[in-house]
């Protein structure tokens, strides 16, 4: 029988900590995964969703954006998380209007995210108007009546489309043709929170802003680097192609402020070893980096590397490749000739020896790897830091052959297709080109607000109508205080979501939940029948995804037909665009997308392919770079990292093991040792008793920016092995000390990796 919803909320006196694991995975692992999924769906639904799971003709997991083997695939192709991502989508539990009936505003202002999430499945379309204080039923007519009317009613330039990263390929094309229908390229999306850094330094440097690697590289490669990553708890089935290279005779180092078990070592549950304990041992060599210290990092690596190379000819650069393919290597050179040691070592808190044994194997490795995730993409210098990847890989050849080449690891299943379908508030002039001769629209040209605008815009009173497509961005942002108090402002707020969040409780004067189908919920209610939908993962592999539970309310639509349904409510019948067509029929979607988006010629017919197909991706495919020079770029950036003055320091947002995003699957951050609480500060012992504190003390936190600060209260130090001057906290919770123009430099992605903090007794004055 599956549980009801909690009725008790987080109670942070509960907090308990035990040291942290130093292995991931494990028997364990399945056992959580299966009781998360019979609590909340029971045995029969679980099995049914699990079994297809990332299987050919089955579903796409929500959770990361890892990708699938090409050739064979296990049984349980999922992990834990994945697990738990499936569990809280095809849970039984709901949320009728008898619950909002039930729960004022006021009330459920005053619930977490964990609570807030585990009431289950939104049943029916809700509406909350001026003067209300509960949201109450709609029907879905009139809910589109309302969307069209407030639409219509502001310029297009006031009207905000926001998208998370599960939204599939067809709605996320139909969503970003809806927006530019209506003259905006106001498209935020979750992509500007995070890996906009990788693409700013990517698409300079190498001429496309994706990673440049397939799944095999990962097995063929020599060497692999890690960094600002924790596979662990945010993309766990990369572990098993990390100990596949491990097998393969591969090395890893691993990067990271925070030793994280999986780093380390793990144990398969699918594998003898890893059910008796023992495991596979990951890193080779790890590198406990100060937060911010990689830019400097990775100049020292260029610079031991340019040494040996003038000591032997020959040895490290691939001359060949660099001459054909590269500029600038002789700025580059001249740049990374000397390097100050003390600087260097303040940067990264890295002794010398360290940084010299790792420089050791990228000068053996023929092959190499470089992975990243936000760990380096969330600081003002994210995008040098980049590039400064992008440079060694350059110097040794690494584009364009087995076990070698750029590897961004997105966050979130689909994030990647998103940005290819043109959700994208600063397009490119050939998409809008496309699309006006495809549909006959005019598309706007002037770009239009990312996540970070949009915050400003909200505060500044410049927003009037605020749909979003999934999400939670009243907790996913920087500056949560004013963000929320300005969101209540604006006329309208659109949310299609599956399950409740904060962003619905700091809603707009007036405001509608349209609840939608999910990845694992069947879409058959079509003249043509049962819809397929398609993904992108993290290796520009496009394949199908399609759900086989039936949906646990009958009144929940599709993705693409409430999409199709504002459009019409708001443009009319006399649109160019037949919206009507694509909601009733995907396939009429993917052909619209064939011929408007580069590499989906043919897109109905290879979708149906075994295994799907793969994007082009010039650098990988062809050793080409389509910069502006047609050639890729070494680039000088210089050195550049975090310091804090006295008393304070730099502060990291991560996630736990029982979360993905804003969304918590539970309490329990198992291989960090926290359990039952969220507010925590990860924090050296020393620093905790230079700063006049001791471990599991209550403080409140100050942050500072350009001499503006933000305090959120009641935080309980936790002693850890961070880096010295270094500090930790959960997402969303320290998001209130963000500034929201603390950003990283080119990306305007947040810096969520670099904020300035100090400590007072909690309720003390600051």
């Amino acid at each position: 029988m599956t549980r009801s919803a909690p009725i008790e909320d987080i109670n942070e006196d509960n907090l308990v900590v035990t040291a942290p694991k130093t292995h991931a995975a494990g028997v364990e692992a399945v056992v959580v995964a299966l009781d998360r999924g019979i609590a909340q769906a029971g045995i029969v639904r679980t099995a049914r969703s699990l079994m297809r799971l990332n299987q050919r003709d089955g579903t796409d997991c929500p959770g990361c954006a890892w990708p699938e083997s090409q050739g064979h695939r296990k049984t349980a192709e999922f992990c834990e998380n994945g697990a738990k991502a499936v569990a809280e989508e095809s849970t039984l539990r709901t949320v009728t209007p008898e619950f909002w009936a039930e729960h004022s505003i006021a009330e459920l202002a005053t619930k977490t995210e964990y609570w807030l999430g585990n009431q289950g499945r939104i049943t029916h379309p809700v509406v909350i108007r001026p003067g209300d204080t509960h949201y109450s039923q709609i029907s879905w007519d009139d809910a589109f009546e309302l969307i069209g009317e407030q639409i219509r009613a502001t310029v297009s330039d006031r009207t905000v489309f926001y998208t998370s990263g599960r939204t599939a390929n067809e709605s996320a094309f139909m969503y970003q043709l809806f927006a530019r229908s209506i003259g905006t390229n106001n498209l935020p999306d979750c992509s500007n929170m995070c890996h906009e850094s990788s693409g700013s330094a990517l698409n300079p440097t190498i001429g496309i802003g994706k990673g440049t690697v397939s799944l095999e590289d990962i097995h063929q490669a020599e060497l692999i680097l890690v960094v600002g990553q924790n596979p662990g708890t945010n993309h766990p089935r990369m572990l098993s192609a990390l100990a596949e290279c491990k097998d393969n005779g591969g090395k890893i180092v691993a990067v990271n402020p925070l030793p994280e078990a999986g780093l380390f070592n793990f144990m398969d549950p699918q594998t003898p070893k890893g059910v008796v304990g023992k495991g596979t041992n990951l890193a080779d060599e790890f590198l406990q980096i100060k937060v911010g210290g990689d830019l400097a990092l990775f100049q020292a690596l260029g610079h031991l590397l340019l040494e040996e190379e003038a000591r032997v000819p020959g040895s490290v650069i691939d001359h060949e490749f660099v001459a054909a393919n590269t500029d600038g290597i002789d700025a580059y050179r001249a740049a990374r000739s000397v390097i100050d040691w003390s600087e260097t070592k303040k940067a990264t808190g890295l002794d010398r020896a360290s940084i010299e044994t790792v420089a050791q194997l990228l000068i053996a490795s023929k092959a190499t790897i470089i992975c990243w995730a936000l760990g380096l993409t969330q600081q003002p210098h994210s995008v040098n830091t980049l590039k400064e990847i992008i440079n060694l890989l350059l110097l040794q050849g690494n584009f364009g052959k087995p076990g070698a080449g750029a590897c961004p690891v997105r966050g979130h299943s689909n994030v990647q297709g998103d940005r290819t379908m043109g959700v994208w508030e600063k397009p490119k002039e050939a998409m809008l080109a496309a699309l006006d001769a495809e549909f006959g629209i005019v598309s706007p040209r002037e770009h239009g607000l990312d996540s970070v605008d949009t915050v400003d815009a909200f505060v500044h009173d410049r927003v009037d109508v605020f749909v979003s497509m999934g999400g939670n961005f009243a907790l996913a942002c920087s500056d949560t205080e004013l963000l929320e108090k300005a969101m209540q402002r604006v006329g309208l707020t659109v949310h299609v979501s599956t399950k409740p969040n904060r962003s619905h409780v700091m809603h707009g004067l007036t405001s509608l939940i349209l609840p939608t189908l999910g990845r694992t919920d069947t879409d058959d209610k079509h003249p043509s029948g049962r819809q397929v939908l398609s993904v992108e993962d993290s290796m520009s592999v496009v394949r199908t995804t399609q759900g086989r539970l039936d949906p646990v309310s009958e009144h929940l639509l599709a993705e693409p037909v409430i999409i199709a349904r504002m459009a019409h409510a708001t443009l009319g019948d006399d649109h160019a665009v037949d919206w009507k067509a694509m909601a009733e029929d995907y396939d009429v979607i993917r052909d619209h997308i064939s011929r408007v988006v580069p590499g989906f010629v043919d897109f109905n017919v290879r979708l149906k392919t075994k295994n799907g197909f793969v994007l082009p991706n010039p650098p990988r495919d062809t050793r080409s770079f389509a910069t502006d020079i047609g050639l890729a770029r070494f680039t000088v950036s210089p050195i550049e990292y975090l310091s804090a003055p006295e008393g304070h320091l730099i502060l990291q947002t991560i996630r736990s093991h029982d979360q993905y995003n804003t969304t918590f699957y539970g309490l329990d951050d198992r291989y960090r040792g926290i359990k039952n609480g969220r507010r925590v500060i990860l924090i050296h012992e020393d620093d905790v008793t230079e700063l006049g504190f001791a471990d599991r003390d209550m403080v409140d936190v100050i942050s500072t920016y350009q001499g503006v600060e933000r305090r959120a209260d009641t935080f309980r130090l936790v002693v850890y092995p961070t880096p010295r001057g270094c500090a930790a906290a959960y997402f969303p919770e320290a998001n209130a000390l963000m500034h929201r123009e603390l950003v990283a430099r080119e990306s305007n992605t947040p810096g969520y990796k670099a904020m300035t903090v100090r400590f007072v007794a909690a309720g003390a004055t600051a």
